[in-house]
């Protein structure tokens, strides 16, 4: 019974305009954030560990943001997802770098397109969906009822959905292979043995290797993308800019440094609350890893 009624009031906030989603977005944000102590606290220490340099009246205005942006992010999903493809590409004001997927195609080459916790992230793959064919990896939501909005708003345009598992993995391979573009998150934590303790903001974080060994084994150009949230309901600004490591520094390390870059750039609008520094099961804990 639950479950349909969410299913209802879901399709029903698919009715509404983006604008009165982002400002329901932000009470729901601010609710939340109120009401969740665990929540609020990972959400807090994570921003003030990683941008120390912030004055207090600074980190409490970011901090405000940040809360409001949540909320929109979980708010403007009905929209993104329900709404036809060709309309919500239309949500993207301005693009920036597209030149450099277009380069890598040209040349033949897989593209690797990270896409951080930043911004609309659901919008950036539906506007590559829409123009080439991508493969991005697929996780069912604990939420059963949310999973047939979650298919039906991402398996559309050119996307082809793969597992988080091995045939997954296969699927990507391949497709880099075919000289096409696949999609990952790179700031998600992965599991045991899939991938090294890197810095992120200062601290070390479990961070996936993945990315570096599909790019070794297919030579496969990688770029960075997010969609940052417009004021007002009023859009998104797609931006892509290429993952160049440094002379000696490996990929991954690289990878950590670049999505850093991108997250200063709008802070406001990052998943700090995401638990990004969590030592997965059976993973041996940063500092004893360190010492062997």
């Amino acid at each position: 019974m639950l479950n349909s009624l969410y299913l209802f009031l879901f399709k029903q906030a698919a009715q509404l305009s983006l604008p009165t989603l982002h400002r329901l977005g932000s009470l729901l944000g601010s609710a939340t954030y109120l009401l969740s102590g665990r929540y609020a606290d990972r959400l807090h220490d994570n921003l003030q560990s990683a941008l120390p340099e912030l004055d207090e009246p600074e980190f409490r205005r970011v901090l405000r943001a940040n809360v409001e942006e949540m909320g929109k992010s979980i708010a403007e999903l009905p929209w993104v997802w329900l709404h036809p493809l060709e309309e919500v590409v239309t949500l993207v004001r301005e693009c920036h770098g597209w030149e450099l997927i277009e380069h890598a195609r040209a040349q033949g080459k897989g593209v690797i397109i990270l896409t951080p916790h930043l911004g609309c992230f659901e919008i950036s793959a539906q506007y590559l969906a829409s123009k080439i064919p991508l493969t991005v990896l697929y996780r069912p939501p604990r939420l059963a009822w949310l999973e047939p909005m979650m298919r039906q708003g991402r398996e559309r345009g050119l996307v082809e959905l793969a597992r988080t598992d091995v045939s997954g993995v296969r699927a990507m391979l391949k497709a880099l292979k075919r000289g096409q573009a696949i999609g990952l998150l790179p700031d998600q934590a992965p599991g045991n043995g899939e991938g090294e303790w890197v810095d992120f903001f200062g601290r070390p974080a479990y961070t996936m290797t993945l990315v570096e060994r599909l790019a070794t084994a297919t030579g496969a150009m990688i770029v960075m993308t997010h969609a940052e949230r417009l004021a007002a309901g009023a859009g998104y600004v797609l931006r892509f800019s290429p993952l160049e490591p440094a002379e000696g520094e490996s990929i991954t390390h690289a990878m950590n440094r670049t999505v850093e870059a991108v997250v200063r750039t709008c802070p406001e609008q990052y998943l700090w609350s995401y638990n990004r520094y969590k030592v997965p099961f059976g993973a041996l804990p940063p500092d004893v890893a360190k010492e062997l």
